[in-house]
């Protein structure tokens, strides 16, 4: 009989601020898919990060013959410049391995990458002594890579000082800026869902006041009255959650697999169990905001 009583109360609580609630709905479906969105790419540029950040090197390059587009160096890096910043790279902490690269193996790799024809006979645009030499850094922490590029750079025999982090660059930058705006935007969103949600306990509280004063009166609990408060807002919290789900769903399905894996095959994509993750993160999130509120305003409101 109770239980049906409470059941009675959330349909009448639901039919009376229809309105309402699917504006509390709209407001959070988007709230939570923007905190999932927000989740999904801070795990996409963490496998961008974990699968390029680990393969790239820094290049030292060396001072060559007749490179007059570099002041800083006046004639080829002797053997004496190159024991020396040798030794400083060595002395890093932060370096885990190292590479000569001398003209004649950089000559082979530019081959390998243009046409022959170009580069061979006695013609040929380019030499091996036209390459420069390099030292190639391998580090432990690919983060971590100021200190060693500062410590190289301005050395005697060092022509400049190449990271190809800075090739992709650009990408997690991109990638930081998505993150950062859709965790934004959703703050925003949650800000006016909890607003969207006290104004809706407060009508209802209204709506049923001469319910409650009965109730009192008749001296039901605190919990009995409240009951039906909180599944109102048990119910806004798993609509939303179920369609912002549904979001990232497609967009893993439609976006990801249907798409950018198929365009930028070189590029490691979120799967479904990143997907997972940020549908716990929103599953979680989605009652809190709804019953923290409920249970903090029901208490002031229906003091009848």
């Amino acid at each position: 009989m109770q239980l049906r009583y409470v059941f009675t109360e959330l349909g009448q609580g639901l039919r009376r601020n229809l309105s309402m609630h699917i504006a509390v709905v709209l407001t959070l479906f988007v709230s939570l898919s923007l905190v999932g969105a927000g989740v999904l790419l801070r795990d996409q540029a963490r496998l961008v990060e974990d699968r390029f950040g680990n393969e790239f090197e820094i290049a030292v390059t060396l001072c060559r013959d007749n490179d007059r587009s570099n002041p800083a160096c006046a004639a080829e890096a002797d053997q004496a410049q190159i024991d020396a910043v040798q030794a400083v790279i060595d002395d890093s902490p932060e370096v885990e391995s190292t590479r000569f690269e001398t003209k004649e193996q950089a000559f082979e790799e530019l081959k390998e990458m243009y046409d022959e024809d170009y580069l061979e006979g006695p013609n040929a645009a380019i030499t091996a002594d036209d390459m420069p030499q390099q030292i190639w850094i391998t580090l432990k922490d690919p983060q971590r890579y100021e200190g060693v590029t500062s410590s190289v750079q301005g050395l005697d025999g060092v022509a400049g000082v190449n990271d190809q982090r800075e090739l992709v660059e650009p990408m997690f930058d991109i990638i930081d800026t998505l993150r950062d705006g859709s965790l934004g935007v959703a703050i925003v969103l949650v800000v006016a869902a909890l607003l969207l949600v006290a104004n809706t306990i407060r009508l209802a509280a209204f709506a049923r006041r001469k319910e409650i004063g009965i109730m009192r009166l008749v001296g039901a609990s605190t919990v009995y009255i409240t009951l039906p408060f909180l599944l109102e807002a048990v119910v806004i919290a798993a609509v939303s959650v179920l369609l912002a789900g549904g979001a990232l769903a497609g967009l893993i399905h439609f976006g990801v697999e249907g798409r950018l894996a198929d365009t930028l095959e070189f590029i490691p994509w979120i799967s479904w169990s990143d997907a997972t993750t940020a549908a716990i993160v929103i599953a979680i999130l989605g009652p809190v905001l709804t019953l923290l509120p409920t249970l903090l305003l029901t208490r002031k409101y229906i003091k009848v």
